[in-house]
């Protein structure tokens, strides 16, 4: 490692910034084997104290390399690399401004677009909604890489985790980019399994109530192992 890839933007990259980018660069990649983005589309960040480190703009993952470690502020202004951040820088910073978050994932996976188009909020066909704190709302359509769709997507967010973007695809957020992930492919799954059995001619799926849900909800607070 030289030192010219530890000081870019005239500071330091410390090694837990490197260290999450790698992590950033491997989710980047995943969102796309797992089919949720085509090419260069959606973007991925985590934050790191006051430093956002996120994807470039028109770049494809499998060419990302420690060397384009791309970093802004909570302002947005660029401390670290030379490559342009993504378009939708605005998205990620009102998330890291406005909740807890250390990761966002935004895509623009097939199903959950799909469903974007139809309904102003996913139906509740699976109680794992409560994983994403309840029905997911779809945030009306804005242009790309505005404010107006960082505002837009905020009011859909509100008790949430994720949010579908009208015609356009996802975002979620997480602690950590795993969890970030995991919401992702769940709104995906979900998304797939409303149109799936909405499909069914002369039938209509089953929902749960908002109770349901809630009632899941108090039960995941206490799931998984403990650390």
């Amino acid at each position: 490692m030289t030192e010219e890839l530890h000081e870019q933007r005239g500071r330091k990259v410390r090694p837990e910034e490197l260290e999450a980018w790698e992590a950033l660069v491997a989710t980047a990649r995943r969102t796309v084997a797992d089919g949720l983005v085509v090419g260069t589309s959606g973007n991925v960040s985590v934050r790191v104290g006051d430093t956002v480190l996120v994807t470039p703009s028109g770049v494809p993952y499998d060419r990302l390399t420690a060397e384009d470690v791309t970093g802004v502020d909570l302002e947005g202004r660029q401390v670290l690399g030379a490559l342009v951040p993504t378009s939708e820088l605005p998205m990620h910073l009102a998330v890291y401004r406005t909740t807890d978050a250390g990761a966002v994932v935004h895509t623009h996976a097939v199903h959950a677009t799909a469903v974007s188009t139809l309904v102003p909020e996913l139906p509740l066909i699976h109680y794992m909604a409560a994983a994403l704190g309840g029905p997911v709302r779809v945030a009306p359509y804005a242009t790309y890489g505005t404010e107006e769709l960082a505002d837009s997507m905020l009011r859909a967010l509100t008790d949430r985790t994720a949010c579908l973007l009208q015609n356009h695809g996802t975002i979620a957020y997480g602690a950590r980019l795993a969890q970030a992930y995991d919401r992702t492919a769940q709104l995906e799954w979900m998304s797939r399994l409303w149109l799936t059995a909405s499909s069914v001619p002369g039938r209509a799926p089953s929902l749960l109530s908002g109770e349901q849900v809630a009632e899941v909800g108090e039960r995941l607070r206490g799931y998984g192992q403990r650390e």
